[in-house]
């Protein structure tokens, strides 16, 4: 089997977890659950932990000889060793103030980092039965409900002003002075990795964000944005790269087609 297709076949796979982690979310998000804060005093319910479990347990079965990096593993001090430069990069659940609020933005997320970069990832959003996933340049797909997967990629900005994507639950000041400088034809509050595949899928040119974030939010959305002929770099220009020593992402911009 040649490098191209083991990798369409991995991705494949990677649906299916995602499907299957998605579904298990869906189970909790349809009834009453207990919100817990973490020391970072960030959110985490069931949801994030059942859905993690399922994550790792597939994973390691699909792949036994790649470590994985997941969230909430990292925050219970689980970390693994990824010098060999090739490693997983899981959050099972991107969005938990989303599911909380439940307005349905909230995303389950796996990459396959290489290198430092990420080479394939899925993206779902099961209250949207909407699945992005891609392994490779100009491999980005979306499909919806039971449909058929759709080739995606990014579009040429507008000439009137660019359609800009902001969280929903982290916009601050500094990504408002971000914007003064750019010509701004609409502004798109969205929660998630969503953002990320709002791009992708054409739907929006540019996602700034100068606020924190961690490896794994970002990866498989970067991976979609990628495929479909988008960049993530960081906000002085440079690679965006995975395997920082902390997980810790610099700021971004993450961009549609550059003019």
């Amino acid at each position: 089997m040649s490098g191209e297709a083991a990798r369409e076949r991995l991705t494949a796979e990677l649906c299916d977890i995602a499907l299957a982690a998605g579904a298990r979310i869906l189970e909790i998000y349809g009834r009453d659950f207990a919100v817990h804060e973490k020391a970072d005093l960030s959110p985490v319910t069931e949801a994030d932990q059942a859905a993690e479990q399922l994550i790792l347990e597939r994973l390691a079965r699909l792949t036994p000889e790649i470590p994985i990096v997941a969230e909430e593993s990292v925050a219970a001090g689980r970390v693994p060793d990824v010098s060999g430069g090739r490693f997983w990069l899981v959050d099972p659940l991107d969005g938990t103030k989303e599911f909380i609020s439940r307005n349905g933005e909230f995303t389950v997320n796996v990459a396959l980092i290489e290198e430092t970069a990420p080479v394939a990832g899925v993206v779902y959003a099961p209250a949207r039965a909407a699945l992005y996933y891609a392994d490779g340049p100009g491999r980005a797909f979306r499909r919806s409900g039971k449909g058929a997967a759709e080739p995606i990629s990014v579009r040429e900005p507008p000439a009137d002003g660019l359609d800009v994507v902001a969280s929903r639950s982290h916009r601050d000041a500094r990504t408002d002075e971000y914007l003064e400088a750019v010509r701004v034809r609409r502004l798109v509050p969205a929660g998630s990795s969503l953002k990320f595949c709002l791009l992708a899928a054409g739907e929006a040119d540019l996602y700034p964000r100068l606020g924190p974030t961690m490896e794994w939010d970002t990866a498989a959305g970067h991976a979609v944005l990628a495929a479909a002929g988008g960049t993530v770099r960081t906000l002085e220009g440079g690679p965006f790269v995975y395997g920082k020593p902390d997980f810790r992402n610099p700021f971004f911009v993450a961009r549609g087609r550059e003019t």
